[in-house]
């Protein structure tokens, strides 16, 4: 008897410290709070356990130590973030939105840049390719997710032969996202042809993983830069359209955006602070050099976010957008689980007379987002926002457009996990004829699309609503 109350005891106070910890913890908002607390209540064990292991945004503190010496190495973004550089081609009713961006990341809007929409996937990579013959001093990449298949075999070919003429070619990739290339022939075979290769966030031993940092924060990014003279930013990762480790849903739907230019310089910042927090070489140097001379026009900044970076940046950015539309907002995202105030500020779009759509996949490989995107259809159509789904494959594209004028392309989607978890990079950029080529490609997406209507909602079986609106429930603590 006296060891069953010492156990019950024992086991209160543990579920106490967690609860206390749950509402105590920092930047945390109170929906999560609240599910948090019903869970670990609900189910004191499981809950306790499942708490520990994905209820705080915890990278480890090796890691996070690194990553924080990493920072104070490199030099600045910016000379202070107070002091007022943006470009004079920036219209003073958009000046704020690249003011968030520099809030976040350090990097201020830079003029003089030009860039070109990709036709599609094949283009993409073909485009790649053709840039990395050609470099002459080094080629910068990082995915998320690299497969050794058609279109990524083509980039292991291309990075050989240009280790092989003497160019530095670094390849960093995500340890979860890309393990099969990394378990694969492709990736020694590059370590043996002289490209350096490299893992963001490793896993390492899975049991012991959770323990020493949370296993399901990733490193969702693409960057390429070469030479420090080209980039390419957008949804698409290292792999064939047909994407055939989720064929069933292909083809993969992207849009990416080669640059040229100053803003350059900033993804590089971006990739050599992610290779020098796993790799022990020193890449200063290579931010030292001078910046690409403007070929262009355009205005763009880039915007990179991540768990160990400013809380709730990227759903701050979303909504700085969406606040400034006033014609026109057109948005493409695969993953859809917003927070209370991006929701409201989707809404408020559409309440105050701007044309507001977003296109989300009919098929979507999450049937967990799946269910908890369509959870908020109701609420965004009575504001007025039209939905559609798209059918043509799976629409990965992430895409903002604002009045015809403003784009944010790149990897975040309007989901918890690119909000908390993930690292992911953006750029936003100012300029009618890009913009208009990004519209001209959303408008592609809405013609292969069907439209959501109210009607269609309300007919939906009464389960399929409480599955719906069951999962999103679970928002908070996914």
């Amino acid at each position: 008897m006296f060891e069953t109350v010492v156990a019950f005891t024992c086991h209160a106070m543990i579920v106490l410290i967690t609860m206390l910890r749950v509402l105590l913890r920092p930047h945390r908002e109170p929906a999560s709070r609240i599910a948090w607390t019903v869970v670990i209540v609900a189910l004191p064990g499981l809950g306790v356990v499942a708490y520990l292991l994905f209820g705080e945004t915890n990278i480890g503190r090796r890691r996070a130590a690194r990553m924080r010496k990493v920072r104070d190495l490199l030099p600045p973004a910016a000379a202070d973030v107070g002091t007022e550089v943006l470009t004079a081609d920036v219209p003073d009713r958009y000046q704020h939105l690249f003011r968030v961006g520099r809030s976040i990341s350090g990097f201020p809007v830079v003029a003089g840049n030009q860039a070109t929409l990709m036709a599609d996937s094949n283009a993409t990579i073909d485009a790649m390719v053709a840039d990395i013959d050609a470099a002459q001093e080094h080629v910068h990449l990082l995915f998320y997710i690299w497969l050794p298949d058609r279109n990524g075999c083509r980039v292991v070919a291309a990075l050989q032969r240009a280790a092989a003429r003497g160019v530095t070619c670094r390849a960093m990739v995500d340890g979860l996202g890309s393990r099969g290339m990394v378990k694969s022939v492709h990736w020694q075979a590059m370590r043996e042809s002289g490209v350096h290769v490299a893992e963001a966030l490793p896993i390492g031993n899975p049991l012991w993983r959770p323990f020493v940092g949370r296993i399901d924060l990733r490193n969702h990014r693409k960057i390429v830069v070469i030479d420090g003279r080209i980039t390419y930013c957008g949804s698409q990762n290292c792999a064939d359209p047909e994407f055939l480790v989720k064929a069933r849903f292909a083809p993969w739907v992207d849009a990416v955006m080669r640059f040229e230019g100053p803003v350059v310089q900033q993804n590089q910042h971006l990739f050599i602070s992610d290779w020098m927090a796993y790799v022990d070489e020193d890449l200063r140097a290579l931010l030292a050099a001078p910046e690409p001379e403007s070929s262009g026009e355009v205005p763009a900044q880039v915007i990179g976010t991540g768990p160990t970076v400013r809380y709730s940046a990227m759903p701050e950015t979303f909504q700085s957008l969406m606040h400034a539309a006033r014609r026109e907002l057109v948005i493409s995202t695969p993953y859809y689980v917003p927070n209370e105030s991006m929701q409201d500020a989707l809404c408020a779009a559409a309440y105050r007379g701007v044309d507001t759509r977003i296109i989300f996949p009919a098929r979507n490989d999450s049937w967990i987002v799946a269910a908890a995107s369509r959870s908020y259809y109701a609420e965004l159509l009575d504001a007025g926002v039209k939905i559609y789904e798209y059918v043509g494959g799976l629409l990965h594209t992430k895409s903002l457009t604002l009045d015809g004028e403003v784009t944010l392309i790149g990897s975040a989607n309007m989901d918890r996990r690119s909000f908390d978890l993930n690292y992911e990079n953006n750029i936003l950029f100012y300029d009618r004829r890009l913009t208009g080529d990004v519209r001209e490609r959303q408008e592609v997406y809405l013609a292969r699309s069907t439209r959501v209507t109210g009607e269609d909602v309300a007919s939906w079986p009464l389960r399929r609503q409480l599955w719906n609106n069951s999962i999103a429930m679970l928002g908070p603590v996914l």
